[in-house]
């Protein structure tokens, strides 16, 4: 079966390795048909003074390049250009016009942001062994998830969807609630998701989303794709095989796979 990754990233954000071009080959030589880089969308110097979360703005003309360049080095590629943009709710200080998005094929919503706090950074997570943290912010985090679901920004895959997990910080009560939420938000909204390898290597162990929380995507229709959010070439097919037998587990039988044409086709999945 062919491999696939919507969501990938380079030493064009201050936490990621490898160049566009180094990632494409990495791709190619892992048997990767469909490869999208998805790097962080600018962050006002508020949110990311070290340009270390996301990728500086003046940089933007050169990413855009790198990847045309990586097409042309790469025909038998698929190289979609993408970016990952944050949604900040009422503390984004940006203003993002539709022709600032447009010349991406593919733009991932995230919230790694809970009330201007980046919760999922390991130099900023000490707020999470605050007493009775992890319940407000699991609760928080889902509320703004839905909320960015449920926006008009042009989001066409919702990334990592229970990302709070990352530090296998978990609260006293039951998510299940919290995952019907997001369920039906993304469904009313036709909106896709994504299974992201990453968790399966983090203090989690698990992959981005939950099973549970996947079935209840796919019991509500929501198309799936699959992203390896490699920060460095290596990663770039990670743990993509593993990522459809967890689909195929939850009810899922084909894999959704954003086109550089800004279409979509399935793979199907015979495991």
């Amino acid at each position: 079966m062919e491999l696939v990754t919507t969501h990938t990233h380079t030493s064009f954000c201050g936490h990621g390795e490898g160049t566009v071009e180094e990632l494409a080959t990495a791709a190619e030589a892992a048997g990767v048909t469909t490869l999208a880089v998805t790097e962080h969308y600018p962050l006002s110097k508020a949110f990311d003074p070290r340009d270390y979360l996301s990728m500086p703005a003046a940089r933007m003309g050169e990413y855009l390049a790198a990847i045309g360049e990586a097409r042309e080095r790469h025909p038998g590629l698929e190289i979609i250009a993408g970016c990952e943009l944050d949604w900040l709710g009422a503390d984004d200080d940006r203003t993002i016009a539709a022709d600032d998005l447009a010349p991406f094929q593919l733009v991932l919503g995230s919230v790694h942001f809970v009330d201007a706090w980046p919760f999922d950074d390991p130099s900023q997570r000490g707020r999470w062994d605050e007493p009775g943290a992890p319940d407000a912010i699991w609760r928080r985090y889902f509320e703004l998830w839905c909320d960015a679901v449920s926006s008009d920004v042009p989001f066409h895959v919702m990334s990592h969807p229970d990302l709070a997990k990352k530090f296998a910080y978990y609260p006293t009560f039951d998510v299940a609630p919290l995952y019907e939420q997001a369920a039906e938000a993304c469904a009313a909204a036709g909106r896709m998701v994504e299974v992201n390898t990453s968790g399966s290597y983090y203090a989690c162990k698990e992959m981005f989303p939950a099973p549970a929380l996947l079935r209840l995507f796919c019991r509500a229709g929501v198309p799936c794709t699959v992203g390896t959010d490699a920060h460095r070439p290596d990663h770039v097919a990670r743990d993509v095989e593993a990522a459809y037998r967890l689909m195929y587990e939850c009810g899922y039988r084909t894999v959704t796979v954003p086109t550089a044409t800004g279409d979509r086709r399935e793979i199907d999945l015979i495991l």
